[in-house]
C-alpha cells in the first residue's frame, strides 16, 4: 500500500513507534503468514486446547496429546519466519515478548526475547525436569508408530502445534529414561508462566515510561498472560498501539487500534527506522 493510501491513524501510529523506545508483544496473528493458524482471528473455528490438568490426569490424555502433536509438528516444525518476524528482528526492540511457542522469532534472529509460554521445540520430563530436543523425540515417535503420518497426514492443524484427531488409542508414547511422562516445554492452559519471565517483562514495560511505546502485534489479548503487560504500560503513561484483525481486550487502553496486517505494518515500521 502506498503511503498516500494509508489511513491517518496508521500514519500517526507509525510515526509514534518509529521515534520511541519499544516493547513489542506478539501473538498468534503474527504467525498466520507462516501458515500457522490462530485461535481467535476472524473466521477461526472454536477450539478447546488440552489443559495442563487434563494432560497430567491420565496416560490416555498424554497419548492423545502426543498422537495429535506428532502430526502437527510436521507442519509447525517446518514453518519459516515471515516478513513480520524478520522486520521485528531488524527493529530489535528493547524487549520482544511473544505468546507464541513456534520459535519463529528465534529463527528470524530476534535477540532480546522472552518466549512467555516456552517453545514447542523443547520437551521436559514432568518427573526429573530434564529437558531435551523435540527433534529427538520426533524420531523416536516415528520409529514407534510406523505409518502414522501417512495414515493421518491430512488432518487439520491447530495453532499450538497439534491437530484435530479422535482415534489415538494405538499410538505409542515413549517416556523419559527415568520413567516419567514427557510434555512439551510450553505453558499449557491452566499452568502459570514462570515468575522470572513475568518479572523481566514487567521491568521492560515499566522502564518505557511516557517516553517509550508498546506495540501489540497479532494478539487478541484474551488471556491475562499478555493483557497484564498492556495494562501495566497504560498505567505508566506509555502509549499503546495494537495491530490486530478483530477486537482485543486491550482496545480501550490503546492510543491506536489498527485493523491491518502485521507483516505489512511491521515492514513499514522497519523502513521508517531505517532497519538494515
Amino acid at each position: 500500500m502506498s503511503l498516500a493510501a494509508r489511513l491517518p491513524t496508521e500514519e500517526q501510529a507509525l510515526d509514534l513507534l518509529a521515534s520511541r523506545p519499544l516493547v513489542v508483544l506478539t501473538g498468534a496473528g503474527l504467525s498466520t503468514d507462516s501458515g500457522i493458524p490462530d485461535y481467535r482471528g476472524p473466521g477461526a473455528p472454536a477450539r478447546a486446547p488440552m489443559t495442563y490438568q487434563e494432560f497430567v490426569a491420565t496416560p490416555e490424555a498424554q497419548q492423545r496429546y502426543w498422537a495429535r502433536s506428532h502430526l502437527g509438528w510436521q507442519r509447525m516444525g517446518r514453518a519459516e519466519p515471515n516478513a513480520g518476524h524478520h522486520a521485528l528482528a531488524d527493529l530489535d526492540p528493547g524487549m520482544l515478548i511473544t505468546q507464541n511457542v513456534d520459535g519463529l522469532h528465534e529463527a528470524a534472529g530476534s535477540r532480546r526475547l522472552v518466549a512467555l509460554h516456552g517453545r514447542v521445540a523443547e520437551v521436559v520430563c514432568l518427573t526429573c525436569r530434564t529437558t531435551s530436543s523435540r527433534d529427538a523425540l520426533e524420531r523416536e515417535l516415528d520409529a514407534l508408530n510406523p505409518g502414522w503420518l501417512e495414515r493421518h497426514g491430512w488432518v487439520e492443524s491447530r495453532p499450538d502445534g497439534d491437530v484435530d484427531l479422535d482415534d489415538t488409542h494405538d499410538f505409542v508414547v515413549p517416556r523419559c529414561p527415568c520413567g516419567g511422562p514427557l510434555k512439551p516445554d510450553v505453558v499449557f492452559f491452566g499452568e502459570n508462566v514462570p515468575p522470572d519471565r513475568v518479572a523481566r517483562c514487567y521491568a521492560a514495560v515499566e522502564a518505557l515510561g511516557s517516553s517509550g511505546a508498546m506495540l501489540v502485534a497479532g494478539s487478541s489479548l484474551t488471556v491475562m498472560s499478555g493483557l497484564r503487560f498492556v495494562k501495566r504500560a497504560a498505567q505508566g503513561g506509555t502509549p499503546v498501539v495494537i495491530v490486530n484483525r478483530g477486537a482485543t481486550r486491550g482496545d480501550e487502553l490503546a492510543s491506536y487500534k489498527l485493523e491491518v496486517g502485521c507483516s505489512e505494518f511491521l515492514t513499514e515500521l522497519c523502513t521508517r527506522v531505517s532497519c538494515s
